[in-house]
């Protein structure tokens, strides 16, 4: 029988089982990816984010933030972004690649109303994220839609890769049709 990580399909499907397992399980390591952009500066920037959901058909995931985060301002810039994901019960580790569009307002509205109110307290803070304050909790939190932003990363390039006993790296992208390509590891 042959394992997932042998084949290039088996690698694809596997990445995208366990992106969509860290959207459904809140306990699972792909639930928090870490996100990289670039300032508006031209310094890497990375953090941690909640992945909201991935779409192995369309290519995308999504990311929630606010609206007025260094991200944002990284991303109106640099529209690009690159996740990390390291799954250390399977030794895989997913780097993804992203073009990345920022929605608001009218366009989120519908999503804003099915964020559970204990998630909603994350955007809309005063002053806004990333201010200079007075001490560690010179802030207040007030959910505000209008401050909450929908990030679809447009996946454009994945390099997996298995660390298993035989370390197996494979890369696939949007130009190649996504036609996996195994590469050195």
């Amino acid at each position: 029988m042959t394992e997932w990580f042998e084949t290039t399909q088996g690698t694809w499907d596997a990445l995208w089982a366990t992106l969509a397992r860290g959207v459904a399980d809140a306990d699972h390591p792909a639930r928090r990816p870490t996100f990289a952009t670039v300032s508006s500066d031209g310094w890497p920037e990375a953090r941690t984010i909640v992945l909201r959901s991935a779409d192995p058909q369309a290519a995308e995931i999504t990311v929630h933030t606010d609206l007025f985060s260094d991200k944002i301002k990284s991303l109106t810039k640099t529209p690009r972004a690159a996740l990390h994901v390291w799954d250390e019960s399977q030794q895989l580790q997913i780097r993804l690649q992203t073009e990345v569009s920022i929605q608001s307002g009218a366009k989120t509205s519908a999503l804003w109303d099915k964020i559970p109110d204990h998630a909603q307290q994350s955007y809309g803070v005063t002053p806004s994220p990333g201010t200079v304050i007075d001490g560690a909790l010179g802030y207040l939190k007030e959910p505000d839609p209008a401050t909450f932003a929908l990030l679809i990363c447009r996946v454009m390039h994945v390099d997996a890769v298995h660390l298993g006993a035989v370390h197996r790296r494979v890369s696939f992208s949007r130009a190649r049709h996504w036609d996996g390509q195994w590469l050195s590891p």
